[in-house]
C-alpha cells in the first residue's frame, strides 16, 4: 500500500515517526511524499499550545479533502489525538481511526485492522527509519515528565516520567552509530531526571559515560535540563567525556522569584544564577541555552525586568523567548489571563532584542578562533558551507556555521573552521 506520513510538532515526536516508519518497513508498505500518491495517510500531530493545535487541525483537513481523489484512508495519531480523542472522533467522521499515545504499543496490530494490510506490531522494536539528515539523530532516554508546571499540558498527554531501560537505549544508538549517525541529540522532557522513577536516583551521568564508549559517536549532545538538577558530577562527566559535548539546554522561564512559584518550577532566581555560574566555572567552554515565557498571568512590569535582569546576569549563548499562551485543563488555565497581547508582544521584543545583543557580543569573541564544524549542506548561489559547530545545536534552533572552501566537502564530515565575522545568530569563516 501506498502510504503518506506527516510528521508535525517536537523532537519527540519526530521519534514516534521514525518508529512508525519503522514498521512501515519491516511490514514492505511504501512510504511516498506525495499526498497524491497516497492511499493512505498517517498524520503525527502536536496538541502543546492553541498555534500547534490549530496547525494540526488544518493539516487534518487538508488530508481529508484528498478523500474525494486518492485518499483511501486517513490515520491521526499523536499528542492531539490523545488529547480530544472524543471530541475528535465526533467532529471529524472522516477521520477513519484516531490513535492516542498509550495505544502505541498496539499500533501495529490497529493499523492492520484500519489499513486492511499485514503491519507488523513491533513499534519500537523494528529499526527506526531516519527522515532527516543520516548523520544526526534524536535518542530519546524518558517520555512524561513529573514536574507539574502550572502553564504545560505535557502530563496530561504523555503522563508521568517513565525512563526507557538504560540497555535498550545503548542498544538503539548501537544500531545508528553502525547506521552512520554521528551525533546522538538525547531528549527526554526533562533529561536531567532521568532514572530518578526507577529508583529515585539520578542516572545521566552513568549513561553518557556509557554513550560516550560507543564506537562511531561523534558528538552527544543533552537537551532539556532542568536547573536544580544539574549536580556536579555530571559537569564532571561532561569535562572528562570527548564525545560528550558541553551543551547545557536549561530551560529557566523567568526571572522573577514570584513568577517561578506561580509557574510550580523548583528552584528560584538564584539557583539558576548560581548553576549557570558554576557551570562556567568548571567548563569555561559551555554553552549555555535557554527558554522563557513572558507575559504570564500577573506579570507586573518590574517582574518583567526581573527577566531582563537575569539575562543579562547570566549572558546566555542562546536563548528562545515565548508569550505566555493558556492552555484548557492546566493549573494556570484559572488564572485570568490579563497581560494585554500588546504587552507580551513588547516584552517579547524586549527581550529578543536584548538576547540578540548579547549573542552578537559572545559570538564576536570567537572571531579569529577555530572549532570542529559538521558540514551539513552548501548554498548553491553562494557557494558557501554550512554547518554546525559544538555551539549550536541541530534543526536551526540556535544559529549555522557558514564558511568558504577552496576542496570540495561532503555533507557528514567534520572540518576545521576558522571564524572571521558574525552576522545575527551566525558564525562566518572559512576552512582553516
Amino acid at each position: 500500500m501506498k502510504i503518506g506520513v506527516i510528521s508535525l510538532g517536537c523532537a519527540k515526536n519526530l521519534v514516534d515517526t521514525e518508529n512508525l516508519l519503522g514498521i512501515l518497513n519491516a511490514s514492505n508498505q511504501e512510504v511516498v511524499t506525495s499526498y497524491d500518491e497516497a492511499e493512505a495517510l498517517i498524520i503525527n500531530t502536536c496538541g502543546f499550545i492553541e498555534s500547534a493545535k490549530t496547525e494540526a487541525i488544518d493539516t487534518i483537513l487538508e488530508a481529508a479533502d484528498l478523500k474525494e481523489k486518492n485518499l483511501k484512508k486517513l490515520i491521526v495519531m499523536g499528542c492531539l489525538s490523545t488529547r480530544y480523542k472524543p471530541q475528535l472522533e465526533a467532529e471529524m467522521p472522516e477521520v477513519d481511526r484516531f490513535i492516542s499515545i498509550d495505544e502505541y504499543r498496539n499500533l501495529g496490530n490497529i493499523l492492520s485492522e484500519t489499513l486492511g494490510e499485514r503491519i507488523v506490531n513491533s513499534y519500537g522494536k523494528s529499526p527506526r527509519i531516519l527522515s532527516g539528515k543520516p548523520w544526526m539523530a534524536y535518542l530519546r532516554i524518558a517520555d512524561g515528565c513529573d514536574n507539574r508546571c502550572s502553564y504545560c499540558a505535557i502530563p496530561l498527554i504523555r503522563g508521568d516520567m517513565h525512563s526507557v531501560p538504560e540497555e535498550e537505549i545503548i542498544a538503539e544508538a548501537k544500531r545508528l552509530t553502525e547506521a552512520g549517525v554521528k551525533e546522538l541529540n538525547l531528549i527526554a522532557q526533562d533529561s536531567s531526571r532521568y532514572g530518578y522513577d526507577l529508583d529515585g536516583r539520578l542516572h545521566l551521568s552513568p549513561l553518557l559515560r556509557k554513550l560516550n564508549a560507543l564506537e562511531g559517536v561523534k558528538w552527544i549532545r543533552v537537551l532539556y535540563l532542568y536547573p536544580d538538577e544539574i549536580p556536579d558530577d555530571l559537569i564532571e562527566t561532561m569535562k572528562e567525556c570527548e564525545h560528550v559535548l558541553p551543551y547545557f539546554d536549561i530551560p529557566v522561564q523567568h526571572g522573577s522569584d514570584r513568577i517561578l512559584k506561580a509557574m510550580h518550577r523548583r528552584g528560584n532566581r538564584r539557583l539558576i544564577i548560581e548553576r549557570c555560574a558554576s557551570i562556567r566555572a568548571q567548563l569555561p567552554q559551555a554553552v549555555l541555552r535557554t527558554t522563557l515565557i513572558t507575559g504570564f498571568p500577573t506579570e507586573t512590569e518590574e517582574e518583567h525586568r526581573e527577566t531582563l535582569s537575569l539575562i543579562e546576569t547570566v549572558r546566555f549563548d542562546h536563548l528562545g523567548a515565548f508569550t505566555y499562551s493558556s492552555e484548557e485543563d492546566t493549573p494556570a488555565y484559572e488564572m485570568e489571563d490579563d497581560v494585554p497581547y500588546e504587552t507580551k508582544e513588547r516584552r517579547l521584543a524586549e527581550i529578543m532584542t536584548l538576547q540578540q545583543q548579547i549573542s552578537q557580543e559572545l559570538l564576536s569573541a570567537r572571531i579569529g578562533t577555530c572549532e570542529e564544524v559538521l558540514v551539513e549542506g552548501r548554498d548553491e548561489l553562494t557557494g558557501m558551507y554550512t554547518g554546525r559547530s559544538a555551539l549550536f545545536a541541530p534543526d536551526n534552533v540556535d544559529g549555522t556555521v557558514r564558511f568558504s572552501s577552496d576542496r570540495d566537502l561532503k555533507a557528514g564530515d567534520f572540518v576545521t573552521v576558522r571564524y572571521k565575522k558574525a552576522a545575527g545568530h551566525n558564525l562566518i569563516g572559512e576552512l582553516a
